[in-house]
């Protein structure tokens, strides 16, 4: 088996921003109560006409030029989403005419906010076994298209974006992705899903067929599976690393809550300082926010080259998943 790396990394925000400001006028709420409760001061919100395909190419020619690589290099795209554009075609098939990446298969996968990791997993594989040789893995989500915009214990939370990278076979030995944790939890499946009031039906009045489809969750319910999850998550994939978990020196963690993470970091006994945190610019931008944050750490320095990466999330389905990447 080949080792696998990354070649690069990248990302794409849209320009307009919501504040907390700005959701107190649609709904009852104030920067105060979101900020205490999430940790989140603004996000991002798509333009009129933008789509997730849009989001995942500027993500994807960003971690192409990152990488130093023509988009003819790539064998393969991998997209994690949950809003792609339509049912088909899919996000990968929109990215790979848009770049010119003319010899790479692809297809897209739903994971929700493990999305990313799930990608990265997948891709990973293809490149160990020799069956491609180079891998754009991409998370893009227009969450806002799929918000209750009167419910504030969810409007709140969500934002759009898109982050990618790139894969390809690592030469230096124990660099790269070491190991990989994907978890499944049908069974609480009902505590967070997107939910269409009526049934779509030829002989329902064109008003009901019209009603858009939007994300309902336990919020309370959600928070304790969350914290658990991703504390064992790492510990699971650490020990799959041979590490222990003061060998990590960063945790890249879904940005879904402030305090979520805050609990994640208690229970690992891990300081917060080595947790890498975003989510007050951007919200919860399920696949995306791994993607967007791990390229901000690199960006800003929170990860070095040799550093050991602990890339960790949760998202509805339910799911887990976590990722140990030792940074080239």
């Amino acid at each position: 088996m080949r080792h696998v790396g990354i070649l690069g990394l990248g990302s794409y925000l849209p320009e307009q921003k919501l504040t907390n400001s700005d959701l107190a006028k649609i709904v009852e709420t104030s920067d105060e109560w979101i900020m205490s409760r999430t940790g989140i001061k603004e996000r991002r919100v798509v333009a009129k006409g933008e789509k997730t395909s849009d989001l995942a190419i500027g993500a994807a020619k960003d971690a192409l030029k990152n990488s130093h690589l023509d988009a003819s290099k790539i064998d393969l795209i991998v997209v994690a989403t949950v809003t792609p554009d339509s049912n088909f075609p899919s996000v990968s098939c929109l990215v790979q005419k848009a770049i010119g990446a003319k010899h790479a298969a692809g297809f897209d996968i739903s994971a929700a906010c493990a999305g990313y990791l799930y990608a990265l997993t997948t891709a990973k594989q293809f490149i160990q076994t020799g069956l491609y040789n180079c891998a754009l893995v991409i998370a893009a989500e227009n969450m806002t298209s799929i918000i209750d915009w009167t419910d504030r214990g969810t409007c709140v939370l969500f934002g759009d974006g898109a982050g990618a990278c790139v894969l390809g076979v690592e030469e230096k030995k124990n660099h790269g992705i070491l190991a990989d944790h994907l978890e499944n939890f049908g069974n609480l499946s009902d505590l967070m899903s997107v939910v269409v009031e009526g049934r779509r039906h030829p002989s329902q009045k064109a008003a009901e067929k019209s009603k858009l489809p939007y994300v309902v969750m336990d919020g309370k319910e959600i928070f304790k599976v969350a914290v658990n999850s991703m504390a064992e998550a790492v510990e699971k994939v650490a020990k799959k690393a041979g590490l222990k978990l003061s060998d990590i020196d960063c945790i890249v963690p879904h940005q879904a809550n402030d305090r979520i993470i805050s609990a994640v970091a208690k229970k690992l006994d891990v300081p917060k300082e080595k947790i890498f945190i975003n989510i007050d610019k951007y919200g919860n931008m399920s696949a995306a926010s791994i993607a967007v944050a791990f390229h901000e750490a690199v960006q800003q320095g929170r990860i070095k080259k040799g550093d050991y990466v602990a890339l960790v999330a949760f998202g509805a389905g339910l799911v887990a998943a976590a990722n140990i990447v030792r940074w080239a």
